[in-house]
């Protein structure tokens, strides 16, 4: 295990993307202390103020005190830099979460369609049906359907990743269940459940991970664009997509309330993006061979 994380490590790629999400995570659990005021307190006499100045703050305590901006206001005077400080925790529970979810649903359906043909011909046209359609209008659906709350969220965004979890594993079952190794545990009267949990599903693990990556990042685009659309996260949940829906309106005028959070969004999923294809790159044989003949 250690000679596998040290050769991992060793990938540039991989380093850059969790050096960022470290980053990202302190802030995350850092934002109450890293935040400098309430994200959904309100200040109408600071209203788009721009980063750097030096405003007369007046706190829920209704004492007025000189303050600068990191980040400066948004349309409500809410303090833009402790909404994108707590706004990388909604961020990234949701991309774990669906992570999560869609990997452990998708693996179980996987094993089960990929090992016994006859679970899997059903199954994978009911995955086929959920693929045809587009992933973020079955989220918007999904949505609408059950409400906006943060469990909402997660599963309307896993539920269209799970197919694409479930036919990656279903095709390395397809080959790991024709290896020697498998036909010498069924051949000895090894119980089913046993041969997928002890010799299938270890070897699905690596190609596993890297798509879990991808999902994580997809989820947190998704999430994003669901609260900028006005259908994730209710707007007093400081969100990244929620301040940027808000900020649009007074784009023009001040377009830091969009900048900052967008930023934080496409650098959290380009690090994402680069830990997956790193550990793809390191984990996956094929890119391995691919590498020692350069």
């Amino acid at each position: 295990m250690s000679a596998t994380f040290k050769r991992v490590m060793k990938n540039g790629a991989v380093r850059f993307g969790a050096i960022v999400l470290s980053v990202l995570l302190l802030i995350a659990v850092l934002a109450p202390v890293l935040g400098t005021v309430d994200p959904a307190w309100l200040d109408a006499v600071n209203m788009n103020q721009k980063p750097g100045e030096v405003v007369d703050w007046t706190g829920p305590d209704n004492q007025t005190a000189p303050r600068k901006l990191l980040m400066g206001t948004d349309s409500f005077g809410r303090d833009v830099y402790s909404r994108v400080m707590y706004g990388a925790r909604v961020s990234l529970t949701v991309g774990v979460c669906v992570a999560v979810v869609s990997l452990a649903l998708g693996t179980l359906l996987g094993l089960l369609a990929g090992y016994l043909r006859r679970v899997d011909g059903v199954l994978m046209r009911v995955m086929d049906g959920m693929m045809a359609i587009p992933g973020i209008l079955l989220a918007i659906a999904l949505v609408a359907a059950w409400g906006a709350s943060l469990t909402t969220v997660i599963i309307a965004i896993a539920v269209p990743e799970i197919p694409r979890v479930t036919r990656l594993v279903r095709s390395l079952v397809l080959t790991i269940r024709e290896e020697p190794y498998i036909e010498a545990a069924v051949s000895v009267g090894t119980p089913t459940w046993k041969i997928l949990l002890k010799h299938v599903l270890p070897n699905s693990i690596a190609p596993m991970v890297v798509q879990g990556t991808y999902v994580c990042a997809s989820a947190i685009l998704i999430e994003a664009i669901l609260s900028f659309l006005g259908l994730g996260l209710p707007s007093d949940i400081p969100t990244w997509g929620n301040i940027m829906a808000e900020a649009r309106v007074v784009f023009s005028s001040a377009p830091h309330n969009m900048w900052f959070p967008g930023i934080f969004l496409a650098f959290t999923v380009l690090a994402v993006n680069v830990l997956g294809d790193g550990l793809r790159d390191t984990l996956d044989p094929k890119f391995n061979k691919r590498g020692e003949k350069r």
